[in-house]
């Protein structure tokens, strides 16, 4: 889950919301798998341009210290993500957001086949940025990839180079359909932007919140949405309740950035980074 929009109690995001994602970290009912219970994290802006995190390996819906967390800190954009391994170990750096400068970012999904490509997409990590690598899943491996390729001036085209390189690496090494995954990153703590893409073009669900007077408009009844300044925005794996109209699906293919009143969706497609130059 992503959210931008006026400073807010991380309880009001976390926990209050009926399908919330403490909920799904327990109930999930479009990912993978149903439960997410191989730790959580959050990581959010504060006073100063870079993020704080927050990480544990327990379940997110066990961790009495998040809670505590949640009813104290107020943040005007924040991530959160609960984990289900996908082969790496279960460890607290292993756990999303990734965090390098004053950028945050998370991944749904995963590069089938990354222990036979990880040491080429290491390799191709720029030398500067390689150090900074904490832990060792395939998640934060695309995120360094993606700041190789430009991600801090050019979203757009840094993810798809990252994508791009995998692919170019998954077909060499005859891995089929290597990448899959919904992504969100800020570059500069006031916007987020969202891919979702897959090699076979199925990727896992990804929803964005509409105008939120529009919502109040249709569903006057709901008081959580007067609580909720007119600029916020969620991005969500799965809708944080069932409100009419409340949840846009993010096309299949496609990237944007999520900031205020304002989203704009194009398609995404992969570039080859070797072909590129």
């Amino acid at each position: 889950m992503a959210y931008t929009g006026d400073p807010v109690l991380m309880d009001d995001l976390l926990f209050r919301p009926v399908h919330s994602l403490i909920d799904q970290s327990l109930h999930s009912k479009m990912g993978a798998t149903t439960t997410n219970g191989d730790g959580f994290g959050i990581g959010w802006y504060g006073e100063g341009p870079r993020p704080a995190l927050f990480k544990c390996i327990e379940p997110a819906w066990n961790e009495s210290n998040l809670r505590e967390l949640a009813t104290q800190i107020r943040t005007p954009l924040m991530f959160a993500h609960v984990r289900a391994s996908t082969g790496t170990p279960v460890q607290r750096t292993n756990c999303h957001p990734f965090r390098y400068e004053n950028r945050l970012w998370m991944h749904n999904g995963a590069v089938h086949g990354f222990h036979l490509m990880k040491r080429d997409l290491a390799m191709a990590v720029d030398a500067s940025l390689y150090d900074a690598i904490r832990g060792s899943t395939d998640s934060e491996m695309l995120f360094y990839l993606a700041l190789t390729f430009g991600l801090t001036d050019d979203p757009f085209t840094g993810v798809a180079k990252a994508v791009g390189f995998v692919e170019d690496v998954g077909a060499r090494l005859g891995i089929e359909n290597p990448m899959q995954g919904t992504l969100a990153t800020t570059t500069d703590g006031s916007s987020v932007w969202v891919f979702r893409y897959s090699t076979e073009r199925k990727t896992r669900s990804l929803f964005y919140s509409a105008d939120i007077k529009a919502i109040r408009a249709q569903h006057p009844e709901v008081e959580v949405l007067y609580q909720l300044g007119d600029d916020t925005r969620f991005v969500v794996s799965e809708p944080l309740r069932d409100l009419e109209g409340a949840w846009l699906e993010v096309p299949e293919s496609s990237a944007g950035v999520v900031q205020g009143s304002d989203q704009e969706f194009r398609p995404f497609a992969p570039i080859s980074p070797v072909r590129s130059m």
